[in-house]
């Protein structure tokens, strides 16, 4: 059996069913036999870091593939950025692993379907800003992938104000901290304080503090984009 990180070595819970265990068992060799599938099938399974990890890098994947080339420069920013994100022995599992999924065809709609139906919506969200972060981080998105990645929002049942708030945490367009507060540029000082507690409320770290310390880090680190949108509307308008 082939060593795949801790956070699989600690458990994997549904991805190992469905159509993402379809493309797990391609990546992941005979580290799952048959008699495990019911066992992860069942609904009570609870989502684990493994779970969230390889939902990652299976939607990276099909972002990756959007452009019909898998560009070697991207592999060596998903390098670096993983290595940053959870160090080097994990990122090195996770690029075995992403490097397998690269070859095959992805059912994303299954895979979306899947993730939607058994990840809470805190995790889908951070889900979300991850594959933001890695597609969008470096400036060079290009149209096809910007559509695919608001397609997999849709897909995962990301509301389009929390999927333009997502966006503009990384590509400051005009007027980026309303639309990562999800608030026009006309709302009163009251109706961005509530829109900020709200936002915060629904995004703070603790929420996914269940799946491991390198994700809750990631989360906080949105979290800190949107204190960051806050306070420069706060200073742009003189709001105490």
């Amino acid at each position: 059996m082939r060593k795949f990180g801790k956070w699989i070595g600690a458990g994997m819970g549904w991805t190992i069913g469905g159509p993402i265990g379809a493309i797990l068992g391609f990546a992941l060799g005979s580290f799952v036999d048959a008699s495990n599938l019911e066992k992860f099938n069942d609904k009570n399974v609870n989502t684990t870091t493994g779970d969230f990890i390889v939902s990652l890098l299976v939607l990276l994947a099909a972002v990756m593939k959007a452009d019909q080339k898998i560009m070697r420069s991207e592999l060596s920013f998903i390098k670096n950025y993983l290595i940053k994100a959870f160090g080097e022995e994990e990122a090195a599992e996770m690029l075995k692993i992403l490097r397998d999924v690269l070859k095959q065809d992805i059912p994303l709609k299954d895979v979306t379907s899947q993730i939607r139906s058994r990840m809470d919506y805190p995790s889908r969200l951070q889900l979300m800003h991850l594959i933001f972060n890695l597609a969008m981080a470096d400036g060079t998105v290009i149209q096809s992938e910007l559509i695919q990645l608001e397609q997999i929002a849709h897909d995962l049942g990301i509301n389009a104000a929390d999927t333009v708030s997502l966006k503009n945490m990384f590509v400051k367009s005009a007027n980026w901290a309303y639309r990562v507060l999800e608030v026009n540029t006309n709302a009163t000082a009251e109706e961005i304080k509530k829109a900020y507690r709200q936002l915060a409320l629904k995004n703070h770290p603790d929420k996914v503090a269940y799946l491991g310390e390198e994700i809750r880090r990631k989360a906080q680190e949105k979290f800190q984009m949107i204190s960051e949108a806050y306070e420069t509307i706060k200073k742009e308008r003189g709001i105490v």
